[in-house]
């Protein structure tokens, strides 16, 4: 991953990072109520040697002193030092359980020995410091001294400081635990959040894209929530983003497969619901509002919708003209003011796959090419079914709808492959319901510019007033 993609991340999840991090906060602080106070008391022996007025005699008591202070720290925690404590103050507890109280210390290079104490009892944590200094002093001293009746421990240890009761507790040290929490917190969620970007499998930008396949992005389709209520954004709402992110796509259309003469492509998409029918509609519209000679087929011969849409009968249509039930001319119908004309599906047939790679299809193909500048096709996913895939080999080129949020990679990585399987070429791809907020939001600065530049000054387009071509006009293109 790249620096952007953390702060992507971050700016996707910081909403949970954040909870996390006052949850471990809070925590903290629950913790750090909860616990007993402890203070601690330190008093400070001080060890010397008695020696002579010489130097040789001052450096080697000096030596001995340092190298003994740490054999006497050692001793502090011993039964020999604390049973006497234990007995002075009456504790009425062991030896090892005082020991877990008490530490010793010796700075470095120093003849300086502090005694702490740790207690839940100010008081008592004072006086066991004072208590177990004077237990050392005797203990030392009983140690070191000779066994002759007139002879003087050569070692003297004298309390330099006297423990005092303490005011303020050493725990729990509140500041530092919520500081604690506040960085726990702030690693599990960022943590959390990585690897969740890790283990997303859902295509919702462009990179995602670029890590399936290196088709390229024809342009991208930004989220409408009232989709469903105006299909046809490109007629209800011209000045709209999404009307605009279409138009962006007619011109990014105009110059793809530049060497192609039949410019005739095939919608689909990996799954349903990914918008691959309302991206057919709303770019066939898009490309008639611009003066080219649009045909819209809707060649999805198992859930047609573009009649629907369209406002059109849809009762017959592609399968009759196929099945030589119907005339082609009898069939298609216009649609609006301009140069678009849609041929509906018409009944469902029990054999979809088998009519579209049939021979009267091909030669509706070639037909359709000769009469129109641009025919696109709305097939069926290619996943569920082979419809797309077999229609897309005989029409020369494919547009895949990929749907942001929705469409998993290994999804898109199959579409593909199936359109491989069969020699159809892929022309490229369309991401579609795009976020306009947030870390993922569409921007028009990959696919195109803002909208509101003249677009949709007229107004909405009425009813056919074309009339349908005849197979005399068919034959002469």
């Amino acid at each position: 991953m790249e620096l952007r993609d953390y702060i992507r991340i971050l700016r996707k999840s910081w909403v949970m990072i954040l909870l996390l991090a006052l949850v471990a906060v809070a925590a903290a602080s629950t913790f750090s109520i909860l616990q007993t106070p402890k203070y601690s008391a330190t008093s400070k022996v001080f060890v010397s040697t008695q020696s002579g007025g010489t130097t040789s005699e001052l450096a080697q008591g000096n030596s001995f002193t340092v190298q003994r202070v740490k054999t006497y720290s050692d001793l502090v925690t011993t039964p020999i030092v604390l049973l006497p404590v234990i007995g002075t103050l009456e504790l009425g507890i062991p030896a090892d359980e005082l020991a877990k109280r008490v530490t010793a210390s010796a700075p470095l290079d120093t003849s300086i020995i502090d005694i702490t104490v740790t207690d839940a009892d100010p008081a008592l944590a004072a006086d066991i410091a004072n208590a177990t200094s004077q237990s050392l002093t005797a203990v030392v001293e009983n140690i070191e001294t000779p066994e002759a009746d007139d002879a003087v421990s050569p070692v003297k240890l004298t309390r330099a400081q006297e423990a005092t009761v303490p005011s303020v507790p050493v725990s729990p040290n509140v500041p530092l635990n919520i500081a604690l929490g506040a960085l726990v917190g702030l690693a599990i969620g960022v943590g959390l959040a990585v690897l969740r970007e890790t283990l997303e499998t859902r295509i919702r930008n462009e990179r995602d894209v670029e890590q399936v396949t290196d088709v390229p992005i024809l342009g991208g389709i930004v989220f409408d929530p009232k989709a469903r209520e105006r299909p046809l954004i490109v007629q209800a709402d011209p000045r709209s983003p999404r009307a605009e992110s279409f138009r962006t796509l007619r011109t990014n259309l105009q110059y793809l497969d530049v060497g192609r003469t039949d410019r005739s492509f095939v919608i689909t998409s990996s799954i349903e619901s990914e918008g691959k029918s309302t991206t057919g509609a709303n770019l066939a519209i898009a490309l008639a509002d611009a003066g080219s000679r649009v045909l819209l087929v809707d060649a999805d011969l198992r859930r047609p919708k573009i009649a629907d849409y369209m406002g059109l009968e849809g009762a017959v249509g592609l399968t009759d003209v196929l099945i030589g039930r119907a005339e082609l001319q009898d069939v298609i119908q216009p649609w609006g003011r301009g140069q678009l004309f849609v041929l509906p599906a018409g009944h469902i047939p029990p054999n979809p796959s088998e009519l579209l790679g049939s021979a009267p299809m091909a030669h509706l193909i070639v037909e359709f090419n000769r009469a129109f500048d641009v025919v696109i096709f709305d097939a069926p996913p290619l996943l569920p079914v082979t419809d797309a895939a077999i229609l897309a080999k005989s029409v020369g080129g494919a547009i895949v709808v990929v749907a942001a949020g929705r469409t998993h990679k290994n999804q898109l990585s199959g579409a593909i492959a199936a359109l491989d399987n069969v020699g159809a070429s892929i022309s490229g791809l369309v991401l579609t319901m795009l976020p306009t907020k947030g870390p993922d939001a569409y921007g028009y600065g990959r696919y195109g510019y803002g909208y509101g530049y003249g677009y949709g000054e007229d107004p909405p387009p009425k009813k056919p007033v074309i009339k349908p071509p005849t197979k005399r006009a068919m034959a002469r293109r």
